[in-house]
């Protein structure tokens, strides 16, 4: 199939000219396999990350210009302004990617079902469970949920007056809020996972038969 488009949707039952039943369940594999790469793929998670670095960004230059009023500085008249807009230009593009990204995933979360309810193949099927990228989404998301919060909580309780000013306060803060929503959304999305396998697959198989499958 191929690589920049999504697969399509199985055909209506009148237009259905597979052969026989070996014929259905191998497209029904491909499709499905395929989709499941699309979603739990580690370049999804990469991508996710990369919006979050994006929003990091933002939130820097978005908050630079409370330098310049710390520091009573003259020059942020004219920086501070166009700070801003980058800071927006940085982060608006890293919201919709997310944004993008989560309905690109209800996208192909329908796309599944549908060919799950065309067939059934346990061996096909138990693949889809994926337990150990959706482990790792878990853990790996829940690591950035630490690191934000420690980030944004560090910023507040262990600034030194006099030292550190309300720009850096609010540059840890921010960073931290951004990282803690991207791993929310990475966990949300492993836990997800984990429902939805269990509604539409029934309890886990073992995983030394799945492999044997």
């Amino acid at each position: 199939m191929p690589s920049r488009t999504l697969p399509p949707p199985p055909p209506p039952v009148h237009l259905r000219t597979w052969p026989d039943r070996q014929t259905l369940l191998t497209d029904r594999g491909m499709a499905l396999d395929d989709l499941r790469r699309r979603y739990l793929g580690v370049h999804r998670l990469l991508l996710l990350w990369l919006c979050g670095f994006g929003g990091v960004v933002g939130c820097a230059l978005l908050t630079l210009p409370l330098q310049f009023i710390d520091d009573k500085d003259p020059s942020g008249f004219l920086l501070g302004p166009v700070l801003m807009v980058l800071g927006v230009a940085v982060l608006a593009p890293s919201v919709i990617g997310v944004v993008l990204g989560l309905r690109h995933d209800r996208r192909l979360r329908e796309l599944t079902d549908a060919w799950l309810a065309l067939d059934s193949h346990p061996a096909t099927d138990a693949r889809l469970r994926s337990p150990g990228l959706s482990l790792f989404w878990l853990l790996s998301s829940l690591a950035v949920c630490a690191l934000g919060l420690w980030a944004s909580f560090a910023a507040a309780a262990y600034a030194e007056p006099g030292r550190d000013t309300y720009a850096d306060v609010a540059l840890g803060m921010g960073a931290g809020l951004v990282l803690w929503l991207t791993g929310l959304i990475g966990g949300a999305k492993a836990a997800r996972h984990y429902r939805w396998a269990l509604r539409r697959l029934g309890p886990a198989a073992s995983v030394v038969n799945a492999v044997h499958r």
